[in-house]
């Protein structure tokens, strides 16, 4: 690698990996190479489809805040994203106090039809040097730009031949370098890739997500006319929680045997339609989703968050801005039990469905100040004592007026997704 004196590059200076601490061994990452080694276990995941910007300070490089977004499609937007990016991610390290001496950016893009990971490398170059111009304007020089694609890396920053080939260099495999080492005795966790996180979230596809609309359309209308013959808000809400606890302990007594989207099915099976449209429809109350958010820790943790999987997953058709509220909570959850790369997808799709929904945007906020969320933990458990009295009332109310019904479910039949929950 060729050095500049205009700016120092990596080559020139010690970065310190995320997992280092005051009080542990420092990483250092000298090379384009381990720079690209080290960004998922920056982000926890390995992002796909995005532009990742990484704060540099001081002499010794220690990382500092991150800005993860997608790039956009159209050329046309490439040099109002490169602007905002820039000032969002550098003015946020001003107001912590801190201004970056340099930034690291990454554009992670596979490969589209015929194309190969170095045509994807020459299409983004304009971007990159875009965003370079725009951190250099704000007097943040931009110190190395990675393309990663189709399993291999480039430098837009480096000419020099003999470290940064035309042909890309291959990326580590994973698992095998000494970040990865590092990563795995200091507890941090590869969660997957973006798409991977984002699908586990995303509205059930085919004949499924059909009765799902069904379902909620079913549910919505049925809801009006209570409402115009004199149930009340309250009662509303107390049927809300109570179906959402009864839904919680079936998830406790039948847990999935795998993980991941084979578990995300076990949980789709579990839950029928009518079931999870009466609970989308009821978590659309505030004072419902305060009582939901309380679930965030101990053994009610896994199950809500199970919960509000499967119901974001079944707010398909007309009814996609409902997820906002299960996404939202899906966040909370993951925030609240030490995920946060889970928790800022989570966040970040629940103002896409909903992009004015208040909780959503300042719970993604607080997650990305670094915010501790035992703050909130307290607020709520001092929420939940508080209004105990007051629940158990309108429950006894709700429960004296409810029409007998269907009182157990027996556990699912494993199946696929676009299956599960057919003719509940």
């Amino acid at each position: 690698m060729t050095n500049s004196s205009e700016s120092r590059r990596p080559s020139d200076r010690s970065f310190i990996s995320p997992a280092g601490t005051a009080n542990e061994p420092q990483i250092t990452l000298r090379s384009p190479a381990e720079l690209a080694d080290a960004l998922p276990y920056m982000l926890g995941f390995h992002p796909s489809d995005s532009l990742v910007m990484v704060a540099v300070h001081g002499e010794g490089g220690r990382f500092g805040g991150r800005l993860r977004v997608g790039i956009p499609t159209a050329p046309a937007e490439w040099e109002d994203t490169a602007r905002q990016v820039a000032d969002c991610l550098i003015r946020g390290s001003e107001r912590r106090g801190v201004k970056p001496d340099g930034i690291v950016v990454y554009l992670c893009q596979e490969p589209r039809g015929e194309e190969s990971g170095r045509a994807v490398m020459t299409r983004l170059r304009p971007f990159a040097q875009r965003i370079r111009l725009a951190c250099g304007a704000l007097d943040v020089p931009v110190l190395e730009a990675l393309c990663l694609s189709a399993g291999r890396f480039w430098s837009y920053v480096c000419p020099d031949e003999r470290c940064c080939p035309a042909e890309g260099s291959p990326l580590a495999p994973v698992g095998t370098s000494v970040m990865a080492a590092a990563a795995t005795f200091a507890g941090l966790q590869i969660r997957g890739s973006l798409e991977e996180i984002e699908g586990r979230l995303a509205p059930l596809r085919g004949p499924v997500a059909q009765e799902a609309e069904q379902a909620l359309d079913r549910a919505a209308a049925a809801l009006m006319p209570r409402m115009l013959h004199g149930t009340t808000r309250q009662e509303v809400g107390a049927e809300t929680i109570t179906l959402a606890q009864v839904l919680m302990r079936r998830m406790t007594l039948a847990p999935p045997v795998e993980s991941g989207v084979q578990g995300d099915d076990w949980d789709d099976a579990l839950l029928g339609h009518d079931e999870a449209a009466s609970l989308i429809l009821g978590l659309q109350d505030r004072e419902v989703r305060d009582v939901a958010a309380e679930w965030m820790e101990g053994e009610e943790a896994a199950p809500a968050l199970r919960l509000w999987r499967a119901l974001a997953r079944r707010c398909v058709g007309a009814y996609g801005e409902h997820a906002a509220r299960p996404l939202t909570l899906a966040g909370w959850v993951s925030w609240s039990t030490g995920d946060e790369p889970t928790a800022r997808i989570a966040l970040g799709m629940a103002l896409r469905a909903d992009a004015e929904y208040r909780f959503a945007q300042l719970l993604h906020h607080a997650c990305n100040e670094g915010i501790d969320p035992e703050g909130l933990r307290q607020c709520l458990r001092q929420e939940r004592l508080r209004r105990e009295p007051r629940r158990s009332r309108a429950a006894s109310t709700a429960a004296s007026t409810r029409p007998p019904g269907r009182r157990g479910r027996t556990a699912p039949r494993r199946g696929s997704r676009r299956t599960a929950g057919s003719g509940q």
